[in-house]
């Protein structure tokens, strides 16, 4: 049975087309009106405001809880600091990632996980002998991603608090009417943003502070057909579009490193263990056999493929979540494949996610991706192309 988010009473009454989708057992809106423009450009020129309460979120507590999330995680935990943030990926045994989110240290001793897969019974399993407390607190924890050049001056308005000190993924607490928050500033969309937690019976209260302040600055409510134009301008990966967890691979082809991924710089190699260490490091010192880059359609070969059957080009209006073959323009043969695509509003080029053998990932590669033109199969220009393609100053200021 699908479950609503503590926001639904708002999202539904907004959501004009009743165009809803499945995250992690919860309704979420796809787009709340009838076609995702507006919410995209809210995202890009002024703010959005985005439901993200489905994410599972754990809370871990105790004299070991560094300790276990330091052994499972590949960032260094231990060290990291009160109030920092650290987003991360963790692996199985062999260095396969099965997951990746964000590690919040909210205390000394208290922390908060937040994942896209559950990961409640594996926390568990790996704290065995350990000193630790893990408490499962999805559904008692609202959280909404205010997303824009404007979300600052919104979130400051409505919390009365100045956050210009608060630095890129750092978090601190506030109060929105009266709720007490916490303020994280971290986002899925490469923008400067922040996300905003909360009591799951506290939400509709925050919801409509942040709309009332946010009214004369543009803010508009986004759902996941913005939001994933939006990250994949900013080179963010989704699990199970981008990624295969490593527990549901069929095969082990389909499983990926974090070096695979091009998440090299998430991992903490000097720390003396941590799941999947041996296999990482081995990796490490030989290099991956793929790589994760972005991938750009070179215009005029995809207008003349379409012209020669007399057509103008056909843009995707969507983010495409398919894989999509690529080959080296020489030889022919299959490079890798893009896992995500779309036309880029903002940036006005046919952008995609793509995974590559290394040998084909070299900056401004010159490559072919496939596409297809009434009804038939073919291969247009695509060069490699450095991620994330968008990175506003903002982002980080």
């Amino acid at each position: 049975m699908l479950r609503t988010t503590a926001f639904h009473p708002r999202t539904s009454a907004l959501c004009e087309g009743q165009n809803w989708r499945r995250w992690a057992g919860y309704l979420a809106a796809s787009s709340y009106d009838l076609t995702h423009d507006r919410e995209y450009w809210a995202i890009r020129n002024s703010a959005a405001l985005i439901d993200v309460s489905p994410l599972f979120k754990y809370h871990v507590n105790g004299p070991d809880a560094a300790r276990l999330l330091d052994r499972v995680m590949t960032r260094d935990v231990e060290n990291s600091k009160v109030g920092q943030v650290l987003y991360t990926t963790w692996c199985d045994g062999d260095g396969k990632v099965l997951d990746d989110g964000t590690v919040s240290r909210l205390d000394e001793d208290l922390f908060r996980v937040t994942a896209a897969d559950p990961n409640y019974r594996w926390l568990g399993d790996n704290a065995r002998g350990l000193t630790v407390d893990i408490e499962d607190v999805s559904d008692r924890i609202a959280a909404l991603a205010l997303q824009g050049p404007n979300a600052r001056v919104i979130l400051e308005q409505a919390s009365q608090q100045s956050l210009a000190t608060l630095k890129f993924f750092r978090l601190t607490t506030a109060t929105i009417r009266g709720v007490p928050v916490t303020i994280t500033r971290t986002g899925y969309t490469g923008d400067l943003g922040y996300e905003v937690w909360m009591a799951w019976s506290d939400a509709l209260a925050v919801w409509d502070a942040l709309v009332a302040e946010g009214g004369p600055y543009g803010i508009a409510p986004a759902g996941m057909l913005a939001l994933d134009i939006a990250r994949i301008e900013a080179g963010l990966l989704l699990l199970d579009v981008d990624y295969t967890s490593a527990r549901r691979a069929m095969i082990e082809g389909q499983k990926s490193t974090p070096h695979e991924l091009s998440l090299e710089w998430s991992l903490s190699l000097g720390k003396e263990y941590f799941n999947g260490h041996r296999a990482i490091r081995a990796e490490a010192a030989r290099g991956p056999e793929w790589k994760f880059v972005g991938l750009e359609v070179d215009w005029p070969s995809l207008e003349g493929t379409f012209a020669a059957h007399g057509l103008a080009p056909r843009l995707p209006t969507q983010a495409v979540r398919a894989s999509l073959p690529i080959y080296d323009a020489n030889s022919g043969k299959q490079a890798g494949y893009a896992s995500s695509s779309c036309w880029s509003p903002l940036l006005k080029r046919y952008i995609a996610l793509a995974h590559l053998e290394t040998r084909f990932a070299t900056p401004n590669a010159s490559l072919q991706m496939e596409v297809t033109v009434e009804h038939q199969r073919k291969k247009v220009q695509a060069h490699v192309r450095p991620l994330p393609f968008f990175n506003p100053e903002r982002k980080r200021a």
